[in-house]
């Protein structure tokens, strides 16, 4: 097994503690859980190492990338203290470069997903008023091969009728009401644990670039080359 591979006992770790969400179990697994968060590092960097000869991205090391297991539930009725996963993100630099990459391993709900998870008002304003005015480059991105072969559609919540100011009838409405804009494959768990898993993650980016790169046309077509 290579440096980047994911280990069998980093899922195997997870899945124990899917069991045993509560803080004695996790203190007394601690050396478990230090190493497969370490194997997940190694993983992110290999990761990180890979991509930047395929898109330019904000500097990270693998630890920085991951996100922490520990859950924030001060506003959740779920009280489990740890996440079920090892996740993180690779961001691509520059105000020119949108969209964003990210990872996230779980025993039998491991996926790679990108996108526009929440797009600030102007933003996706802007998006609106492109895809009213013509959503065929988006419907030939989302209508090529490889884009339905890695993710099937896009993804994201919208709202139940059409934003205000655009008309419900209009033939792209599906496009238009939507909020977030998001791709998203799933794969199982021998997949993730195989040595070819992260060059399988790169190619799984490497799909999502046309996407990102249309919806970076649309935000930054006000931008001047003095804001680069």
């Amino acid at each position: 097994m290579n440096s980047s591979t994911i280990s069998p006992d980093t899922l195997e770790f997870l899945r124990d503690l899917q069991e045993n969400n509560y803080r004695e179990w996790f203190y007394e697994h601690k050396g478990r859980y230090e190493s497969a968060h370490a194997n997940m590092i190694a993983f992110a960097d290999g990761l990180i190492d890979r991509m930047s000869d395929e898109d330019k991205l904000v500097p990270m090391t693998g630890k920085k990338s991951l996100f922490r297991i520990y859950r924030d539930v001060r506003f959740s009725k779920d009280k489990s203290p740890y996440k079920k996963s090892m996740s993180g993100r690779l961001k691509r630099a520059t105000q020119w470069l949108r969209g964003g990459y990210y990872y996230h391993i779980e025993p039998g709900n491991s996926f790679i997903a990108g996108g526009f998870w929440a797009p600030n008002k102007e933003d996706l304003k802007m998006i609106r008023e492109e895809l009213a005015t013509d959503a065929q480059p988006l419907r030939n991105i989302l209508a090529d091969s490889t884009f339905k072969q890695m993710f099937g559609s896009l993804r994201g919540e919208g709202v139940k009728t059409a934003p205000k100011g655009f008309d419900k009838t209009h033939p792209d409405i599906d496009l238009i009401r939507m909020k977030q804009f998001i791709v998203h494959r799933d794969f199982r768990d021998e997949q993730v644990l195989a040595e070819s898993f992260l060059e399988e993650v790169v190619e799984t980016y490497l799909a999502m670039q046309p996407f990102f790169n249309y919806m970076g046309d649309i935000l930054t077509a006000h931008l001047s080359d003095d804001d680069k």
